[in-house]
């Protein structure tokens, strides 16, 4: 097995492999290291979206000033303008490199950014992958990453964006949507034979499933069960990894530069436990389990490297159910978009509501440390729904009553994951909330659904909350009364999409020494380095953009300097 390279990249996710391909366009040698024995991490689980104002794709209207007058808006905390301006200065041609390569992106129109309301915000920023055939990856389809449940109809037919929306929400011709899927998946008598995986690819397993192929058509390695264990350095410069290569000890010469782009630290409860500010549980984490131990932190760190925005998450509301599968095992489901349904509230352990429940998954975690902060009495809350909700919106991984009726949910799940009563009062006793003041704000928020005005929190008064409200509620269609028995309530975990600080890097990509250290030759990438953001989410695509914009400009920098 060679193992001398131009290019060590540590982890298979979008920014890793996009890396590959442009340091192999650019005339160097790279190979991909992953120590899972599947590859595209966190990248392939998640609905693909990359965020890039300006992309000159479509007929939204944007700009770069209009852009950073955005970013620097909303932006908290450790946000780097550096940063900010390099990544909105790259955008639009790496996704025009992406469409280069074989792997196009396009927009959802319409789809405004998370922070709606905020100057410099605008709509269409948010870019897809489109379908991809997964046959085309040969064998390698068999080592992809699987997606997670809640993109797929009853855990087999693959979704993308529009028809995950048509079917969660039952929009116009939804059930003819979920017959076409089913169809088209039976019909296809030669790939039944072979697995029972769905072969289209879409969201983030068509990005990362794009981005293998363009590997395999440039010949460029891919090693899984090889994961990094330390950099060699001499005199400052990083010359390569030390890996364990299924099992066996290997060291890897980087002549031009390493790029860690291993992921973030999320599912590593330790550095939770000492960098987060309020207590978490890994098991809360939506990333796949095990994976991201803070691999790339700990490795730069012991060689000098810097660090930023250590004290922040991607944060998304989950929630626990017992696995299908595997026995005595509780997985974390996402909470996406369950608590911008009408006919539900979201309280703390007061019984009180803490947030406009129609925000962003990532606004509704920020919301959550701030009560818990204030109070002491969230992390987690719950989320409370009725009778009109349960029949027409999924909840986690409870599909609406007409297709899991509460009869067919297991009963060991009753008064344990969901909690269901005849009464507010019943239901608070239940959860272990004061009867009431449940009942207040539960009659309050009726009084705000009625008028269409949610003078506590605003909900349903910007872009963003009304493109998922419903056009059959009103007058305000976030807003539904919660006000027909039976009543139901799940609690909900201040869950994630990872972490979001790490290795503090440059314009280019490059890692930062701490003061009074030398350090040249390493990159980090995605979750392994700190967020251009600091600790804010800009919309829907907001983690991989970073992750994809700074491969591109890594790879390009790291070819500028061997020519």
């Amino acid at each position: 097995m060679n193992t001398d390279f131009d290019v060590v990249i540590c982890g298979s996710g979008a920014g890793g492999l996009l890396a590959a391909v442009r340091l192999h366009d650019l005339g160097l040698r790279p190979v991909v290291i992953e120590k899972a024995r599947r590859y595209g991490g966190t990248s392939a689980t998640s609905g693909g979206g990359i965020w890039i104002p300006d992309h000159g794709i479509g007929g939204e209207n944007d700009d770069r000033e209009q852009a950073l007058t955005y970013l620097h808006a909303v932006s908290r905390n450790s946000f780097r303008v550096d940063k900010l301006e390099a990544y909105v200065d790259h955008g639009r041609e790496m996704i025009g490199y992406l469409a280069q390569i074989g792997v196009p992106m396009m927009p959802v129109p319409g789809f405004p950014d998370y922070i709606a309301g905020a100057p410099g915000a605008s709509t269409g920023r948010s870019l897809f992958p489109t379908e991809l055939d997964g046959a085309e990856l040969g064998e390698a389809f068999f080592n992809l990453r699987e997606s997670p449940l809640g993109y797929r109809l009853f855990g087999r037919y693959a979704l993308n964006l529009p028809q995950s929306f048509a079917l969660s929400a039952r929009g116009p011709g939804w059930q003819w949507v979920a017959a076409r899927l089913i169809l088209k998946y039976w019909l296809d008598l030669s790939w039944r034979r072979r697995t029972r995986h769905d072969r289209r690819l879409t969201m983030g397993r068509a990005l990362i499933g794009g981005l293998r192929k363009a590997m395999l058509d440039r010949d460029i390695p891919l090693l899984l069960d090889c994961g990094a264990t330390g950099l060699t350095v001499d005199q400052g410069r990083v010359t390569g990894v030390d890996a364990a290569f299924k099992g066996n000890a290997v060291r890897f010469g980087a002549r031009a530069g390493v790029i860690l782009a291993a992921g973030g630290f999320e599912q590593n409860q330790a550095l939770r436990d000492e960098l987060l500010p309020v207590p978490t549980d890994a098991r809360w984490s939506l990333t796949p389990k095990g994976m991201n131990v803070g691999d790339a932190l700990l490795m730069g760190s012991r060689i000098g490297a810097d660090t930023e925005c250590l004290d922040a998450n991607w944060w998304a509301p989950s929630m626990q159910l017992p696995s299908r599968a595997v026995p005595n095992l509780d997985v974390a489901q996402p909470m996406f978009f369950d608590h911008r349904h009408p006919f539900s509230l979201c309280v703390n352990r007061l019984g009180r509501r803490f947030v406009n429940e129609s925000c962003s998954y990532d606004e509704f975690g920020q919301a959550m440390i701030a009560d818990h902060q204030r109070t002491g009495a969230n992390i987690p809350c719950w989320m409370i729904f009725d009778a009109k909700f349960r029949a027409r919106y999924p909840c986690g991984a409870i599909l609406p009553s007409f297709v899991m009726p509460d009869r067919g949910l297991p009963a060991e799940w009753w008064d344990s994951y969901i909690f269901k009563a005849d009464s507010i009062a019943a239901l608070a006793v239940k959860m272990g909330v004061d009867a009431a003041a449940l009942a207040e704000t539960v009659r309050t928020m009726n009084l705000y659904a009625g008028n269409g005005k949610d003078e506590a929190f605003g909900r349903g008064e910007n872009g963003f909350d009304r493109y998922f409200g419903k056009s059959d509620v009103g007058p305000n269609p976030c807003m539904g009364p919660v006000d027909t028995p039976p009543y139901y309530a799940v609690r909900i975990d201040l869950g994630d999409l990872g972490s979001k600080g790490g290795l503090k890097t440059d314009a280019s990509g490059r890692v930062m020494p701490r003061e009074g250290t030398a350090l040249s030759n390493l990159y980090a990438i995605g979750n392994s380095a700190g967020s251009p953001f600091g600790n804010c989410y800009p919309g829907g695509g907001g983690t991989l953009g970073p992750a994809t914009v700074f491969a591109y400009i890594a790879a390009n920098h790291i070819a500028g300097r061997v020519r």
